[in-house]
């Protein structure tokens, strides 16, 4: 398989800007329970304001996070442009028979998110210089975590379909799993949202994308919850967790595992059920 994403700068650090970057790239390949073996830089650099050293770091981010997952850095290329843009193509193998799709759960699967969310919000807060140093790097350390741990785990059970939480943000990407088959089920109460993430959405630090998602799917959710903020919900996220479906004698055996080896923010968020009166029901 092969995939390619660039972003632009969600954090000051270019060494960390480089494994961010490098984690969103790598992550559609793992959603598919795929290994990365290839990539290949795609860089678009502001040599006019930035000096070349600020390149080496983002590079040597990059190439750190896909030495981590097994994969080698095989060339690349480098334009300029006003703005700074960096990702990856990645090319992963895996075999046909084993590929998850982010369409196919079955009803009564029960479904793990592996990161929290809050992170478009956040981002959003650093790049106006609003959130403290400590929180920047618990947001770098979060955004930079791949997602190879959890995809090489969730082979070992009974999983029915995986996808990454990108910039459709936690509900879009879960009506694109339940595709026009099922309704799905979330429990307001295991939602692992970041604290700092409330303050700064009741500010109203929230990008874009994110109410570009909220206005999409307003019309197919329904909360049967009061939740604090609902647009955490909406959230476009940069390097999010995996969203995977699970058969439920499976699911805790599956989350406990995911524990003990480091993805501590996962939680079981919700379930696949029969097709309601709205596709995405928030109780």
């Amino acid at each position: 398989m092969q995939t390619v994403d660039i972003i632009t700068p969600v954090v000051d650090d270019p060494y960390y800007y480089g494994q961010i970057a490098a984690a969103n790239s790598l992550s559609d390949v793992f959603a598919m329970g795929a290994e990365v073996k290839t990539a290949m830089n795609v860089v678009g650099f502001d040599g006019c304001n930035h000096p070349k050293d600020v390149l080496k770091e983002m590079l040597r981010g990059a190439e750190i996070k896909i030495k981590e997952c097994g994969g080698s850095i095989v060339g690349g290329h480098t334009i300029e442009t006003p703005e700074m843009l960096f990702g990856l193509s990645v090319t992963g193998f895996v075999d046909p028979k084993k590929i998850y799709y982010n369409n196919t759960p079955r009803e009564g699967d029960v479904v793990i998110l592996t990161k929290p969310l809050g992170m478009g919000i956040l981002t959003t807060a650093l790049k106006a210089d609003m959130i403290d140093e400590s929180l920047v790097k618990k947001i770098a350390l979060i955004l930079s975590e791949l997602n190879h741990k959890a995809s090489v785990i969730m082979k070992k059970y009974d999983v029915s379909a995986c996808t990454d939480v990108t910039g459709f943000g936690l509900l879009g990407h879960s009506l694109e799993m339940i595709s026009d088959k099922f309704s799905m089920e979330f429990f307001s109460q295991n939602l692992p949202i970041l604290e700092e993430s409330y303050e700064m959405a009741d500010m109203g630090i929230i990008p874009a994308g994110t109410y570009n998602n909220k206005s999409y799917l307003d019309d197919k959710v329904e909360f049967k919850a009061h939740l604090r903020d609902d647009i955490l919900l909406f959230d476009a996220q940069t390097s999010g967790g995996l969203l995977i479906a699970v058969s439920e004698k499976d699911s805790i055996k599956l989350l406990d595992e995911l524990k003990s080896e480091g993805c501590e923010y996962s939680s079981i968020i919700a379930q696949i059920i029969k097709r309601s009166d709205k596709e995405l029901v928030i109780v």
